[in-house]
């Protein structure tokens, strides 16, 4: 299979637990954002089983630590694309865990609103 996620290098693998693998993106939307994804291939979240989407949510609080400790973050945004039209452009399930500074952005108000950016602000 011809996937990125499903060929992970064991050297950028950050944090793991017996269902999901934690990795620094590779186009990060600030320092420390986090990626976190199962071993098994799933396209999308909502095929998932629910053992799946345990293991994931456990590597994100675990992810979560981390950061706090090695990057001391203000917050957090986690999301997840799914499908084209949501921006999916790796088509195995991953969460983004992106930490957020004060100061990152002018205004963070609206927070994951800023898919659609004129929506952001309300």
């Amino acid at each position: 299979m011809d996937c990125i996620f499903c060929n992970l290098d064991d050297s950028k693998i950050i944090l793991e637990n017996e269902g999901a693998r934690a990795i620094f993106d590779i186009f990060p939307v600030n320092e420390g954002h986090m990626l976190i994804v199962p071993k098994n291939h799933i396209v999308s979240y909502f095929d998932a089983r629910e053992e799946d989407k345990k293991y994931l949510w456990k590597l994100v609080e675990e992810c979560k630590k981390y950061l706090d400790e090695e990057y001391k973050p203000d917050g957090y945004n986690v999301g997840i694309n799914c499908g084209e039209a949501a921006g999916q452009t790796v088509m195995h399930l991953h969460i983004h865990l992106i930490p957020r500074y004060v100061g990152d952005i002018e205004n963070p108000r609206g927070g994951v609103r800023g898919v659609i950016p004129e929506k952001r602000i309300y």
